[in-house]
Formats: structure tokens, C-alpha cells, sequence
């Protein structure tokens, strides 16, 4: 996917205008519209069923939408004649499930999309998934299966896999929802070193504190629309929507 030849670094890497999502009669997203910038770290938070996940997926092109824009690097999501893997090596995504495969080990898991999807030489994607397993401090566990990691240290392997691809641009889904609560901070390190890197993260997550530290930008989502935004330092103190205020109160 290569960008419009109007983009440039200085102008959002992800830009949102008016995106309407439907599922038959069920209106999920009602007209949302922001901007990341590249280097950004955006969280999005808000009650179940507000929208989140569906949001990010529309950026991934995983769902269609019925109105609105998606340009990633000024190329429009859901143009019909995108190619949709080169969006995905452009946009990596984790989800809150592994979906590792159970009869790959750790390493192969890595390896996969770069050899059999972008056909790339073995040897030059093995050095660099034995990278990433350092680089998500798995060392040592290259040859382990799926089922002989915890929870945390699949989904770091699944950061991993995602990362092998170079994306520009990381989306998470509520990556540390489905963990053990003394595995969730070994996941959040691993994303806030991609952040401190320079990596633009878009999150969906239920973890206050950690939004609090790394995020640049926090939007909260209810009933498919942003109800208020801003950065950290004013969000969690001067929230002025009345929605906004009982959320807070709940998780706080």
C-alpha cells in the first residue's frame, strides 16, 4: 500500500471522518471522526458495547463501513481496489485472543506471515523473529508451543508475529482483557517500549493507569460516538460530560 502521493509524515498517519458502522439495524458507530498522528499513542475507552472494538477493525478494513473515510497515510481504507495485504503490512493488529497456531512453536508463529505471505528469504525473517522474542523478553522460548506459555507470554508472541510484518501503525484490541491480572503488566511493558520507540499505537483497553501513563490522547466512546477527549493530564481530572464522570467514577 503505498501512500497517497499528497501524504506526508507531518499530516495524520490515521485520519477518521464521519465513519458510520452498522450491523443490520444495530447502529454501532455514529459518525466518529479523529486523527493520530504518527508517533502517537491513542486509547480508546468507554462501556462495553460502545463501539471500541468494532472502531479500530474498521481501520484494519477487518469490518466495512457504511459512511465516512479511513485513510491510512492518505490512502482510503475501504477503497474497493485496495489491496487489503498491503493495508495489513502497513497496519498490524492484536487481538484479545492469540489465535496462535497450537502445532507451531513460538518462533515459527513469528515467522509465518513473512515468509508464506510476503514470500521474504527464511533466513533473514528467522534473525528477525528471534529479535522480536527479545525484544518481547522471550528469550529462551523460541522452540515452545503455544500450549507451554502462559497466557502473558502468548500474547507477546502474538505482538511479536504482528510486528514481523513492519507495520507503521500497531492497533490493540483489549490485548490484556482475557489475562491473568500478574501477566497483564509483562504485556503492557512489551507496548510501552513500542511506544517509547516511536511506534503509533492505537489501544482499546480497560487499563486506567496504564492510559494514564502512556497515551497522548485518550477518547471515550459510549453508544457509537466520542462523548469527550483529550490528553491524559486534564481527561482523568477535568472531565466535563456527565457520561464521561459516572465512567470514571466506576473504574477509578
Amino acid at each position: 500500500m503505498t501512500p497517497n502521493s499528497g501524504w506526508t509524515p507531518d499530516q495524520p498517519i490515521i485520519s477518521l471522518r464521519n465513519v458510520h458502522k452498522s450491523f443490520g439495524e444495530l447502529e454501532v458507530l455514529k459518525g466518529v471522526t479523529f486523527d493520530v498522528m504518527k508517533g502517537e499513542v491513542v486509547c480508546i475507552i468507554g462501556p462495553s458495547g460502545s463501539g471500541k472494538s468494532t472502531l479500530i477493525r474498521c481501520i484494519n478494513a477487518l469490518n466495512d463501513i457504511q459512511e465516512g473515510s479511513i485513510q491510512v497515510e492518505g490512502q482510503e481504507v475501504h477503497d474497493a481496489h485496495l489491496d487489503k495485504l498491503e493495508l495489513r503490512k502497513k497496519v498490524g493488529m492484536v487481538f484479545q485472543q492469540y489465535n496462535l497456531f497450537p502445532h507451531k512453536t513460538a518462533l515459527q508463529n513469528i515467522m509465518m506471515a513473512p515468509v508464506k505471505v510476503l514470500k521474504e528469504p527464511k533466513e533473514e525473517v528467522e534473525k528477525r523473529a528471534r529479535a522480536l522474542m527479545a525484544k518481547v523478553r522471550l528469550q529462551g522460548k523460541e522452540d515452545a508451543y503455544p500450549g507451554e506459555l502462559s497466557g502473558g507470554q502468548q500474547q507477546r508472541v502474538a505482538i511479536a508475529r504482528s510486528l514481523a510484518m513492519r507495520p507503521d501503525v500497531m492497533l490493540f484490541d483489549e490485548v490484556t482483557a482475557a489475562l491473568d491480572p500478574e501477566t497483564v503488566k509483562e504485556v503492557l511493558v512489551t507496548i510501552k517500549d513500542l511506544a517509547a520507540e516511536g511506534m503509533t499505537c492505537i489501544l482499546v483497553t480497560h487499563e486506567m493507569g496504564f492510559a494514564r501513563e502512556v497515551a497522548d490522547h485518550i477518547y471515550f466512546t459510549d453508544r457509537g460516538v466520542i462523548v469527550e477527549h483529550g490528553p491524559p493530564a486534564t481527561f482523568f481530572t477535568e472531565a466535563s460530560d456527565p457520561r464521561t464522570k459516572e465512567f470514571l467514577s466506576q473504574i477509578l
